[in-house]
Parts: C-alpha cells; structure tokens; sequence
C-alpha cells in the first residue's frame, strides 16, 4: 500500500476518534448539564416539598383511640353502668408481604366471627399496602393469632362495646357498629358525646415503623375520652315493665308492644320499653330491623281517643265547656256530608248526656261537639274553632314537632287548619286523634301538661354526666347535649323508614310553658279519674289512690284510605297515678299493635292496669285513705 494512502487511513481514524470522544464529552456535558438542572430544582425550587416527602419515610403516625364513654342507669337513687367497654383489636396485614394462607387459617381457627375482608379482594388488589383483616377481637383470640408469628401483622388495641343487661332497653340504647360509630338510640343520638375524641402520636421511626424517642418534631396530641352519660331510666322499673309487656303479649293477638313512664311534674323519663328487643351486642344477627325503632319516640302514629283529653283541656281552657256541659248525642255526627259515628251505640246512651258521660264512653260527638264550641256554634264546625284546636294541639301541647328530648325524634304533622279539602271533617277526626301523626312521647308529654296543673315541660332522658363516682347535672356541662341530630346512620337491609328523625331544639334549654290553667287541670284530672271508678269497684285499681285514664282505640290507613274492616287496629292507653287528693307522681303510656292483628285499647288498658300496680309497689307508694 502507497504510503500516502496509509496516512490518509491514519489521518481519517484519527479524526474519527476525535469526532466520538467531542461526542461523548457533549454528552457527559449534557448529562452533567441536567443533573446540575434537576439538582438546583430539587435543593432550590422543590426544597420543601422533598425535605416532606423524606420526613414522611421516617415519621410514624399513630392514631391514639379515644375510649368511649359508658352509660348508665340509675337503680335506688345510684347510677349503675349497663354499657361499658372491653378491650379488643383490629388485626392489620401488609398483603404483599404477609403470606395469605397462614393468616387467612389463624383468623378462621380463632376469630372467623370477626373477619372483616374477602381475602380474594384484597390480595388481588395490586399496590395494597395496609387491610384491616379484622375488627373487635378479643384480648384472648388476638393473642392465639400473635402466637402463630405470622410476618408483617399488626394488632391495634380498640374498645368494643359490652351490654351488661343483654337485651334491656335496647330500642334506647341503640348499638356501635364495626366501625365504632354509635347507630339508633342514645349511642347514636349522643354519638359526639360518647365517643370522644381521638388522639395522635408523630415521632421519627426507624427502617422497620418502629418509633423512636428522638426527633425535636415529636408531637403526641392525647386522646379526650367521651363522657360517660347517666341515663333518667331507672333499671329495676325498666325490668319489670318489659317483663310485665312480654307477659301481655304473650296473652293477646299483639306482636309489639311499647311503653312509656315518665314523672309528669319534671318531664323526667322513667322507662322506655320496646318489645320486641334485641341483643345490642349481635346487633347484625336481627332478621328484621325494625326491632331497632325506638316506637317511643322514633315512629309517629295516630293514638286516636286519647286525643280527646287535648280537645275537652282546650274547650274547658277557653271557658266554653265544663265537664257539665250537656249535648244532644244521636250516635253520629255528618260533617262534609260523611258520617261520623260512634264505636258504642247503645241505645241507653241516645239523647242528651254531658262532656263527662262523652269522655267516659268515648264518644266522637262529644270531642266533635268540643270542637264546635271552640269555635262558638254549638251548631256547626267553623274556621274559628278549627283555628282554636290548631292553636292547642300544635302551639301549646305542640304536637306534631320535636318534644326537645335529648335524643334523635320523629316530627309528625297536624293539619293545617285553612287548607286541603274537607277541613272541617279533617278536624272533627283530629278531636278523636285520627287524621294526624304523633309520637308517644309527644302524646305523654301533653297529657302530662293536661294532669300536672297545666304546664308543658321538655321531657329529659339524661339526668347527668358521670366522673369521679358522682353524677353531675347536665346543666353543669352547659348544655352538651344539645344536638340529637347524632351521626349518619346506615339503613340496613329489611329496614322500613318513617318520618326522618329531626335535630331537637335543646339548645334553648328546657321549656316551662303554661299553657292550661290550675281549673282546667283539675277538672280533666276529675273527669280521668271517673273514667276508671268501675275498676275500683271490681279491685283492679286499689283504694287510695287517684288513678286517671283514657283509651284509644285507632284504625290503620291501607291505600290511603282507614281500614274500615277493622282487620288491624292499635290499642292505646294513657293514665297517671297518685295518693288519693295528691298531684299526679307518674304517667304511663301503652301501645300494642301487630301487623294484620285487631289490637283494641282493651289489651293497652290492661297492660296499663299490671303496670300501675307494680308501680305502686316497686316505688311503695302509700296510698291515703
């Protein structure tokens, strides 16, 4: 080869070394060039936001539960705690590093009932780096699963609810679900009470999230454990009367039953019975959820007769009617052109009888002939009396709105007076208690206005506050419970709804309302009390006490329109009870339905009757001769 040749091969390689190592040095001078860019970014411009992201790697953040609070009842002038807490434990897994076969076998060998995943789920969900696989496992099971020493398994320590009494006054106490939210009842109307809240723990933690005492960041904000509520209802009086129910039941056609005691003159709750209950503690093995209503206070009805007391109290209130007061009764009234009769007929009771004899038959033109009085024609129905009667049910008895009781209630409605077609036939069944929707606990509280001398009181289930083994008024607390309104609450399957609880209106404090005058309340006490002369007579109700009452007997609306078979009905019965010549102590209400039975006020008044006498004894109330 020419020499030339070989130089211009050398000159050309050389140049192409060249040419690649130039390449090479604009790349690394490139590279260098991003690097220096993403540097100045990362320490300059993103500065905070990796300096975070770096503390959060070595920053563990532990919720610190708040323990709930306990509830109580009171028992011989004590509170005794019938809700309380026992410790159990979430069991946690990381699913791509704890191995499913092992802690699937230990969870169905020692707490299968708690099991809270479909393992499917959550190992075929990709990136999942935290399942809670159970949830309220007791001490003793979570301690058999640790001893399996399973990798990557966590137990977090939570509390579970214990119903000491089992099934007592569940429809008021309501239960917590596995999610530690308070649902019906007092634990879910007081939920923001009882539950506290919870608290957090931020300390540096080593490779392994295990926290160290290091670290000028550290921060632990404690847990404010919920206050520990101390219910109005007497235990012992709660027993009895849902054994006394149970009995009643068994004895009639009824499937349900509810009552209510309450003291008339401080609007303080004694009982509040629903039957059928349930275990509050299994609260998702009941089949039909209705068991969880408190019919108390949660399911507006028409209680029917027992509204009578509203009508004669506004009529004698108003100065146009006296318990002498006589009228001309041919069994039915035609008001709208519809007749309205009266469910006793006898022939003995045609002609002209007083509001007393009509109150103590029951008789629909008698409330009806109240209701034309009120508005100043015996004759006729008119505006001015419709407008009375509204004014006395709604305004004062107020009837068809929240009570103002510490829990979560049902609102109902009553007519307006001056709208909707057939008013005057609409308001001649309110003065009998149909064509309107209320609670027991409104129709209690009115009634107990009508006996105590004339005043409305907001009726209280929560006498106080627990600490320190002394109970502490809850007017002391500055009024903490003065929402009901209480957390969502699930609707669970089977479950029929009825009128939306409402968010009561104790924020303004209990109410003291005259609304009937000292006259008024005697003579309705007079004429309650010569309702029930005959079951003196035939021993049922003893001598030496005052004992006043009124039955209500109230046909169920199918399609629409009232049932006028009379397949179903809903017995009602309303009463008080004193020493002879002394203010009324108690009121009792009872009610008792089943769904396609004929319940009458007759199997209410004799639940009523059992009731007021164990009440006598259980309180030993002496009686004046």
């Amino acid at each position: 080869m020419p020499r030339n040749s070989q130089s211009s091969i050398k000159q050309s390689s050389a140049q192409s070394t060249h040419s690649r190592i130039k390449i090479l040095q604009n790349v690394v001078l490139i590279t260098f060039a991003i690097i220096v860019v993403r540097l100045f970014f990362i320490q300059i411009i993103e500065h905070n936001a990796w300096v975070a992201k770096a503390e959060e790697q070595h920053t563990l953040l532990e919720t610190i539960t708040a323990r709930r609070g306990e509830i109580y009842m009171m028992d011989k002038g004590e509170p005794v705690p019938v809700v309380l807490n026992q410790t159990a434990y979430q069991i946690i897994i990381d699913p791509t590093v704890t191995k499913r076969e092992p802690i699937e076998q230990a969870l169905k060998t020692y707490a299968e009932p708690y099991i809270a995943v479909n393992f499917d789920d959550i190992y075929q969900q990709e990136g999942l780096r935290y399942a809670i696989v159970a949830k309220n496992v007791p001490r003793e099971l979570a301690e058999k699963i640790a001893s399996e020493d399973i990798g990557a398994v966590w137990f977090k320590k939570n509390n579970q609810r214990v119903y000491s009494e089992g099934q007592l006054a569940s429809g008021l106490l309501g239960f917590v679900n596995a999610d530690g939210v308070g649902q019906y009842g007092v634990e879910g109307s007081l939920n923001h009470i009882l539950s506290g809240k919870d608290g957090l723990l931020k300390t540096t933690s080593d490779v392994n999230n295990v926290a160290l005492s290091i670290g000028k960041d550290n921060t632990k904000i404690p847990a404010e454990d919920g206050e520990n509520v101390v219910l109005s209802i007497d235990r012992g009086l709660e027993k009895g009367v849902e054994r006394i129910t149970a009995e009643a039941i068994s004895h009639t056609a009824a499937t349900n039953a509810s009552v209510l005691i309450m003291n008339p003159n401080t609007g303080e709750i004694l009982t509040m019975a629903n039957l059928p209950n349930y275990d509050p503690a299994n609260y998702a093995n009941v089949t039909d959820a209705s068991v969880y209503n408190n019919y108390t206070l949660d399911v507006p009805y028409e209680p029917a007769s027992i509204c009578k007391n509203f009508a004669f109290s506004a009529a004698i209130n108003e100065g146009v009617m006296t318990p002498d007061t006589t009228f001309f009764n041919k069994h039915y009234e035609e008001v709208d052109d519809w007749k309205i009769w009266n469910a006793e007929q006898r022939s003995s009771l045609y002609g002209t009888l007083t509001m007393k004899d009509a109150l103590y038959w029951s008789l629909n033109t008698g409330s009806i002939y109240a209701l034309k009085l009120l508005g100043g024609n015996p004759n006729s129905i008119n505006q001015q009396g419709r407008e009375k009667l509204f004014d006395y049910y709604y305004n004062k008895f107020r009837l068809g709105q929240p009570t103002g009781v510490e829990l979560a209630e049902a609102e109902g409605f009553i007519p307006d007076p001056n709208e909707g077609w057939g008013r005057d036939s609409t308001y001649a069944n309110l003065t009998f208690g149909q064509n309107l929707s209320i609670t027991m606990l409104q129709t209690a509280t009115a009634f107990s206005a009508v006996v105590n001398g004339g005043t409305w009181r907001t009726p209280s289930v929560i006498k106080g506050y627990y600490e320190d083994g002394k109970v502490i008024p809850k007017d002391a607390l500055h009024g903490r419970v003065a929402s009901s309104e209480g957390p969502p609450r699930e609707v669970l399957a089977g479950e029929e709804t009825t009128t939306e609880p409402v968010e009561n209106s104790t924020s303004a404090g209990p109410v003291e309302d005259k609304i009937l005058t000292d006259e008024t309340s005697a003579s309705m006490r007079s004429m309650l009390i010569n309702n029930r002369e005959y079951l003196v007579r035939g021993g049922i109700d003893r001598p030496g006490y005052d004992i006043g009452g009124k039955s209500g007997t109230a046909q169920v609306v199918r399609n629409g329109a009232y049932d006028d078979s009379f397949a179903e009905l809903i017995g009602s019965y309303i009463g008080f009870i004193a020493p002879s010549g002394e203010m009324p102590q108690y009121v009792i209400m009872t009610k008792m339905w089943g769904e396609g039975q004929s319940i009458g006020s007759g199997d209410a008044m004799n639940l009523f009757n059992s009731l007021s006498n164990y009440l006598i004894d259980y309180y030993k109330i002496k009686p004046n001769q």
